[in-house]
């Protein structure tokens, strides 16, 4: 998924906001904007925004010193992992538990620190439960499980990663869970997976980039290893999917549409659930 025009003042918001969450004086976050800015105007439009994305923490991690998500993914965690037990009854009871389950995993992508201050788990949980799917491929991803001995699952964001758990207890089947090779927004890490009780269940790797993504230039050689020999890739949230919109690999994407340029890109409303059949899977 390539660039839009709008993305552009969306990262310029992104780097003040973020930048004065790392507690950047003024003078810095004009250092930061303006260096930014240089990075916009150079950028190859035809690139995915996560590889934008990466560039601009990069540039803040390096001007302040520090990773301003920290105490936020450890607070999305334990938020998530007070629901845990109530969640896990929810699934166990439910008539389709697969289906329910695939529910709170999306529902779980809400936890979006780049792009909300503030979310109502509770109430999006209680939204995705009942809203229809706004792509609908349920049945297929059904199928593929049937066929498959073992998953490659692309992690996107801490306390989300919570959900993910409920979803692979569920499938129960051997599951690669690939994180993040660094900190970049609230995206989750090692730590972040090992923290959400996925070391237990998993086997958990790093893609070796720090894109909010899954920018397959940028990852590692053994992660990209992974991807190519995966029978089957289940891919979370916004960042993995405007990175890999277009891949042929079989991959499905489990996310909410929160911004208008995914939502465009997917032909949905906003706030939108999707479960949607990458080209490769089909």
């Amino acid at each position: 998924m390539n660039m839009s025009l709008d993305c552009y003042p969306c990262f310029l918001r992104q780097t003040l906001k973020t930048s004065r969450l790392a507690g950047a004086d003024e003078k810095t976050q004009s250092q930061i904007l303006h260096q930014v800015l240089d990075r916009l105007q150079d950028f190859d439009s035809t690139k995915c925004p996560p590889e934008m994305s990466c560039q601009v923490h990069a540039i803040i991690r390096e001007q302040t010193g520090v990773d301003p998500y920290s105490q936020g993914k450890k607070a999305s965690t334990q938020q998530a992992l007070a629901l845990y037990p109530k969640l896990k009854a929810l699934i166990t009871a439910a008539d389709e538990p697969l289906e329910t389950a695939v529910r709170l995993s999306i529902a779980g992508n809400i936890i979006d620190l780049g792009i909300y201050h503030e979310y109502d788990l509770e109430g999006t949980i209680e939204r995705v439960l009942a809203q229809p799917f706004a792509i609908d491929d349920f049945a297929a991803f059904r199928e593929a499980l049937e066929k498959t001995e073992r998953i490659l699952y692309l992690a996107d964001n801490a306390g989300e990663t919570v959900f993910d758990r409920l979803l692979i207890e569920t499938i129960n089947q051997s599951v690669i869970y690939a994180v993040r090779g660094g900190p970049v927004l609230n995206d989750a890490t090692r730590e972040d997976a090992l923290e959400a009780g996925l070391g237990e269940i998993t086997t958990i790797i790093d893609n070796g980039a720090t894109a909010p993504g899954t920018v397959l230039d940028l990852c590692s050689g053994e992660f990209r290893d992974f991807f190519a020999n995966a029978e089957l890739i289940i891919s979370k949230g916004q960042g993995n999917y405007e990175s890999l919109s277009d891949t042929t690999a079989p991959v499905f994407f489990l996310l909410q549409a929160k911004c208008q340029v995914v939502a465009k890109d997917l032909g949905v409303p906003m706030t939108s659930i999707v479960l949607k059949q990458g080209k490769g899977s089909a």
